[in-house]
């Protein structure tokens, strides 16, 4: 990282962070071109999780490149000022890059969406068995992750 003094070090703190962010912003890259959408997510033990349509252009590219890339940040605001570009931003983000895979088995399928629902709410759901056949999910299995706060 380019500014050591933005760093975050600490795994408690950047855990912190995925447990905080409300959006996954998921990088892929179909032939040569980036693509990056927004996604829920849930995060446990070193993996993203994430819920997903069965088809479609993010299910596409994966099937041909499951290398992702992936930023969560939390706290935002702007900071602003009476020069232009003196304007800045606070955040604390984390970034970070792995393999992602399909999850098959319905009990995974359960699992990773009672983890997901567990980020988004307090409550704790039934999942109808047709239901979870009807939708895909993603485990991202994280291989490098940077923590970044800008103050």
């Amino acid at each position: 990282m380019r500014r050591a003094d933005k760093e975050i070090t600490s795994r408690p703190e950047i855990e912190d962070i995925l447990e905080r962010g409300r959006v996954c912003h998921l990088g892929l890259c179909d032939n040569g071109t980036p693509y990056v959408v927004p996604v829920n997510y849930a995060y446990s033990d070193g993996c993203l999780y994430i819920h997903s349509a069965k088809s479609g252009r993010k299910i596409e590219i994966l099937r041909g490149n499951n290398r992702v890339s992936f930023s969560i940040y939390v706290d935002e605001s702007i900071r602003e000022s009476a020069v232009a570009c003196n304007w800045s931003m606070k955040y604390t983000s984390v970034m970070g890059a792995g393999e992602a895979n399909i999850l098959e088995s319905q009990d995974e399928k359960t699992e990773a969406l009672r983890l997901i629902m567990r980020h988004y709410s307090s409550g704790e759901y039934q999942f109808d068995p047709a239901a979870v056949d009807k939708v895909l999910i993603i485990k991202i299995v994280i291989d490098d992750l940077t923590g970044k706060k800008s103050a």
